[in-house]
């Protein structure tokens, strides 16, 4: 069973650099073709898809979060990372991570919260 283990810090502060790693654990040949995702859910709002990275390093952002997010991978430690710049309040979310093919995300990480505030 594929696990997703998302990390990084509770609380960025406004204008920071929000960075969150993704651990993937038990993959297979089959998982090797996913595409790995991030996703947020702001407080009382729907999810919200962010972009992903695939095997090949090929990367895919919601445009109108484009110009201040970066997905990257490390593939010796089974990991993909985001990194999202110029943080708002707005950007409070919980942040998940998933994998999958473009016909559906077939694993979630439990995600985890971040919280922009001073």
């Amino acid at each position: 069973q594929v696990q997703l283990q998302e990390s990084g810090p509770g609380l960025v502060k406004p204008s920071q650099t929000l960075s969150l790693t993704c651990t993937v654990s038990h993959g297979s040949a089959t998982t090797s073709y996913y595409y790995w995702n991030w996703i947020r859910q702001p407080p009382g709002k729907g999810l919200e898809w962010i972009g992903y990275i695939t095997d090949s390093g090929s990367t895919n952002y919601m445009p109108s979060l484009k110009s201040r997010t970066s997905i990257s991978r490390d593939t010796s430690k089974n990991q993909f990372t985001l990194q999202m710049s110029s943080v708002t309040p707005e950007d409070t979310a919980v942040y998940y991570c998933a994998g999958g093919t473009p016909h559906g995300l077939d694993y979630w990480g439990k995600g985890t919260l971040v919280t922009v505030a001073s």
